[in-house]
This record gives structure tokens, C-alpha cells and sequence, in this order.
């Protein structure tokens, strides 16, 4: 019996734990150089070394590496993790936990990306990084691999994501933030959004690239600065999780706005790991918002149908294990909410299955079997019912 019980369960949200020469192989001449250590200057960085050097000494001994299969979930997280970073451990890792499939994003290889200060840079770095992660995710036709591509050029966004497509990527993550100096929404980027349509690719948001977080005056406070949500430094702190969905937020908005969900009513999308519980009221604020101002905004009276109705065909979001997502689902709809374990981040607890059962306790079975796997199938363009049959 594996984690899930027997019960058909796609995660939304998997990532790796990127080693510290994670990107130097799929880079050349000055990028290699530039990109190839990827915690040379992180905040923690060596204790994150040791880490991993723990790690890989793991694996040549059976006696703690049977130890760590035992109960992943609940075992050591982050690169610690086990199949963190060790492709083969991740497979094994899947067969216990039972997940049909598995949404893998990177974590700090990210970094390479987000910090470039210009596009070849910036570009090099995210191919470099979706190559990498592809290699990891070729392991297992369970794992599907999210590249990452900058939007801050359409020309070379749409190249990227073209590229990481044909080499096997399953969705497209980009910065939440706007598209270099653009909304999303402007027309330059319609050959992207035709893309992912046309080739059934859905987008992704992430915790991370273009997230808010608390304004630094803010922090200002005259106390010393606290520990992280883990103790050390390099993550989220309370006022900054107070931030996570206004991005989110902003992005979806000029999606709405700027008419893309109109001119694209294929394209679908996840916005991973930034919470849920906002979604019911944000979707009645843009209807709100539809009554208050469509009397004047001729783009608003040119929409085809209700703002809300446009999310609620297009996207998906991840609960966080301890939200209550049935809650949710009573105020506002079950399609729009997606299992996500965030393994082998801590975030994800040590046992977000038995947490978001806990939660839907009290709906039927065909809700449930919308959280754990068909929304999931529809994001990603998939018959949920053909992918029953082959799991049997």
C-alpha cells in the first residue's frame, strides 16, 4: 500500500533541490563559469554544501539509505530530501509515495535567473537550468517537468519555451511579476499564449520569481531580524507569507483585463504554492469590480462572459496542507483547487495527503477525486479518464 492509500493522486507541486553544480554541465565559455556553483553566494550556502555532501554519501550506504525510504514523507526534507536531487532516489520516492503524476519545479537553480542583470545572461541561465531539469524529470514518465522561461523579451521567451517543449517539458513557468516592462496581457506576447495553447502547454506561477514581499521600510521596525520559517535565512518570514497572492493576483488580473483568457479560451494554467484561501474573494471582487466599471471601460463591456468565469476555465490553484480547503470549495468551486505535496520542501508538512483529507471530510467522492486528480488532468490538457484506465 503505497502513501496515498490505493487512491489515484496527482501532485501539483514537486521540486528539486538543485546541487551546487547543478547548471555547469548544460552551460559554455563565460556562462559556465559565471553560473557554476549555485550557492556560491546564497545566503547559508556552505551549510547548504554539507547538506548535500551528506547526502550523496547517503547513497552508498544501504543501511541509512533504506532507512531514509522508509517514510520519505516524514523523513528529512530539502536536500536532504530523499531524491532531492538524486534522480534515481526520486523514482524510488514516487513508487512509495503512489502519485500518478508529478508537477517538478526547480528551486534555487532559479537564482541564476532572477539575479542576471541582462537577457543574454538571463537567457542562457534558463536554458541552462531547463535542461537540467528535464535530464531529472527523463528519469520517470511520472515526473512532468516545468520549464522556466523570461517573458522579458517575447521574441526570446517564445524561443525558450518552444525549445524546452520539444525537449519534453509538460508546462511553462514565468515570473508573476510583468512581462519585462509589459503586461502579459499586451499583444506582444500573443504568439506566446498561441503557443501554449495551440500545443496544449499549460503556464505556471510559482512562490519565487516576481513574489511581493513585505517593502523594506516595513521592515524597518528598530528590532533585529527573525529567523525564517525554517530557523535559518534563506526563506519566507511571516510578514512576507501576508504577500504571497498579490501577484499572483496583479498577473491574473491583466490576464483578465487585457482580454488573453477572451482571445485564448484554451489556455489553462496553475498558480502553485502561494495559497488558496484568497482565491473565493478575489473572484468576487473581480465581478465586483466588472459592475462597478463596465458602465464606462469599453474592454470590460467587450468581455464574452463574467470575469470570474474566465479563472474558473483556466486556472487552478494549490492549497497550502494546512488551509481548509473544503472551505473553499463550499465558497466558490471544486474545480479550481489541486493536491500539491511540495515534496521535499518542509513547506509541504509531513503529511499534506492525511491534512487535505482531514479537510474534505463530508464531500462526496467524485468532489475528492476532482482535488486529487481531475482538475490536475485538465490543467494539463489531459483525459482523466484514459489516464484511470492506465493506472489500473
Amino acid at each position: 500500500m503505497t502513501y496515498t492509500k490505493g487512491r489515484v493522486v496527482n501532485d501539483a507541486d514537486a521540486h528539486t533541490m538543485e546541487t551546487q553544480d547543478w547548471l555547469a554541465p548544460y552551460l559554455e565559455g563565460e556562462y559556465k563559469e559565471m553560473y557554476s556553483q549555485v550557492y556560491s553566494k546564497r545566503e547559508g550556502g556552505d551549510r547548504i554544501v554539507k547538506m548535500i555532501d551528506a547526502a550523496k554519501a547517503r547513497k552508498s550506504d544501504p543501511e541509512a539509505r533504506a532507512k531514509a525510504l522508509e517514510n520519505p514523507i516524514e523523513g528529512a526534507k530539502g536536500w536532504l530530501g530523499y531524491g532531492g536531487f538524486d534522480k534515481d532516489e526520486r523514482v524510488e520516492a514516487l513508487d512509495w509515495l503512489g502519485f500518478q503524476s508529478q508537477l517538478v519545479f526547480p528551486t534555487f537553480g532559479l537564482g541564476a535567473i532572477t539575479k542576471a542583470s541582462e537577457n543574454d545572461q538571463r537567457y542562457a541561465a534558463a536554458t541552462a537550468l531547463n535542461k537540467a531539469q528535464q535530464d531529472f524529470c527523463n528519469a520517470d514518465d511520472r515526473l512532468d517537468c516545468v520549464a522556466f522561461t523570461p517573458l522579458d523579451d517575447p521574441e526570446r521567451g517564445l524561443a525558450e519555451a518552444k525549445r524546452a517543449v520539444a525537449a519534453g517539458a509538460k508546462a511553462v513557468m514565468f515570473s508573476a511579476g510583468p512581462a519585462g516592462d509589459k503586461s502579459p496581457g499586451h499583444a506582444d506576447f500573443d504568439p506566446f499564449w498561441q503557443f501554449l495553447q495551440d500545443n496544449q502547454i499549460p503556464f505556471m506561477l510559482h512562490i519565487g520569481p516576481g513574489t511581493k514581499t513585505q517593502p523594506a521600510k516595513f521592515k524597518n521596525n528598530g528590532r533585529e531580524r527573525a529567523a525564517d520559517l525554517h530557523g535559518g535565512g534563506e526563506n519566507l518570514r511571516f510578514p512576507d507569507f501576508l504577500c504571497l497572492w498579490y501577484a499572483p493576483q496583479e498577473f491574473l488580473t491583466a490576464m483578465v483585463y487585457d482580454g488573453v483568457f477572451m482571445r485564448f479560451p484554451d489556455l489553462r494554467g496553475g498558480v502553485i504554492e502561494s495559497g488558496a484561501g484568497w482565491v473565493p474573494e478575489f473572484l468576487r471582487m473581480l465581478d465586483h469590480g466588472w459592475y462597478s466599471f463596465s458602465k464606462t471601460d469599453q474592454y470590460l463591456k467587450d468581455m464574452d462572459r463574467m470575469p470570474s468565469e474566465y479563472i474558473k476555465r483556466a486556472v487552478r490553484f494549490t492549497p497550502f496542507p494546512n488551509e481548509d480547503v473544503g472551505r473553499m470549495i463550499r465558497d466558490s468551486a471544486p474545480e479550481l483547487y489541486l493536491f500539491s505535496s511540495d515534496y521535499p520542501h518542509p513547506e509541504g508538512t509531513k503529511d499534506p495527503f492525511g491534512k487535505f483529507e482531514a479537510s474534505l471530510e463530508g464531500f462526496d467522492e467524485e468532489v475528492k477525486d476532482m482535488f486529487y486528480r481531475t482538475n490536475y488532468d485538465h490543467m494539463m490538457y489531459r483525459d482523466s479518464e484514459a489516464m484511470a484506465v492506465a493506472a489500473e
